[in-house]
């Protein structure tokens, strides 16, 4: 049942993409806002009972029904399964700014693509070059595909099922939007969330950036992995990072990384050799073909250990 759910799901995803306004997103935004807004107080502990707050009912909710639904009929679960999956699971979340990127890149219109891009990240991408651009582009695709697909796919193989992946998107969701500088948002409130969601998402990114090594460049992508994740102040992202970098042989220098060849100089090592060419807008349909490779090796994967169930 858990094949045919992902498979379902994203062939939904696909066919009729979700809305970036539904009615689902749009409860959970409000329930993290308000409770955000009563219990930021300045301090780590109210961040804890916040995430708390919003985080358990959802989740425990949603593993309340598909239990109470499997005990009526298979069936019925099955479907909520899809249902669950198609509101935490796609591409088409984040895609949309990608393939738009692209296109004004390949139509030649730079300036289009500046703005797309300063829409989807907040930078400034002023007078930004072809090339930074692209980075940038990637740096968030490979980011918010791991966080919008694989991620989410990861718990909910777990046995807990569908809470699982809602426990993975309202937590990435908590550390995404509470970490966000406001006039009223506290640092010390948004501390525990990233961190929850930093343990969260541990073994997920890690197999994810294994899944990237696997489908593309493996050496350079295993090298990458142990010499350059350190550019990236978030270890998680630094290993997708890394590891996308050296799948697609595209250079993607973190922030980090013009300190981290000072201190190589210092000591006197030369630091590691960099991985991969600088980025064209033909590396952005690279990445494509990345994601979409390291998708159906996961989803191939689930497909044997479905069958050995059925066999057993």
């Amino acid at each position: 049942m858990t094949f045919f759910s992902v498979l379902l799901a994203l062939i939904l995803e696909q066919v009729r993409a979700l809305s970036p306004n539904n009615p689902v997103s749009a409860l959970l935004q409000y329930h993290a806002e308000s409770t955000a807004h009563g219990f930021d107080a300045g301090k780590e502990k109210h961040g804890f009972l916040a995430w708390l707050v919003v985080v358990l009912p959802w989740t425990l909710v949603t593993g309340l029904i598909y239990f109470v639904l499997y005990e009526i009929h298979f069936v019925l679960a099955f479907l909520w399964n899809v249902a669950v999956l198609y509101f935490t699971l796609g591409f088409r979340q984040f895609s949309h700014y990608f393939t738009d990127i692209h296109l004004s890149l390949n139509n030649d219109d730079v300036p289009r693509a500046r703005e797309i891009l300063n829409e989807w990240t907040g930078l400034d991408t002023v007078d930004m070059p072809v090339s930074e651009i692209v980075r940038h582009t990637l740096i968030h695709a490979v980011v918010a595909s791991h966080r919008h697909v694989f991620g989410v796919f990861f718990w909910f193989l777990i046995p807990v099922g569908p809470a699982g992946a809602v426990l993975y998107r309202t937590a990435e969701y908590l550390a995404r939007t509470w970490s966000k500088p406001t006039d009223d948002r506290t640092v010390a409130f948004s501390t525990f969330a990233q961190r929850a969601f930093f343990v969260i998402d541990w073994i997920p990114s890690r197999l994810t950036a294994l899944g990237f090594a696997i489908v593309g460049n493996f050496e350079d992508a295993i090298y990458a992995w142990r010499n350059h994740a350190r550019q990236w102040p978030d270890a998680n992202d630094g290993v997708l990072l890394a590891s996308g970098s050296g799948a697609l042989g595209a250079r993607l220098a973190g922030p980090l990384a013009e300190v981290s060849s000072l201190d190589a100089l210092a000591t006197g090592d030369g630091g590691p050799m960099p991985v991969g060419d600088d980025c064209t807008p033909r590396t952005l349909q690279s990445a494509v073909g990345l994601v979409w490779r390291a998708v159906i090796l996961w989803m191939i994967l689930l497909l044997m250990l479905t069958i050995a169930v059925w066999l057993a």
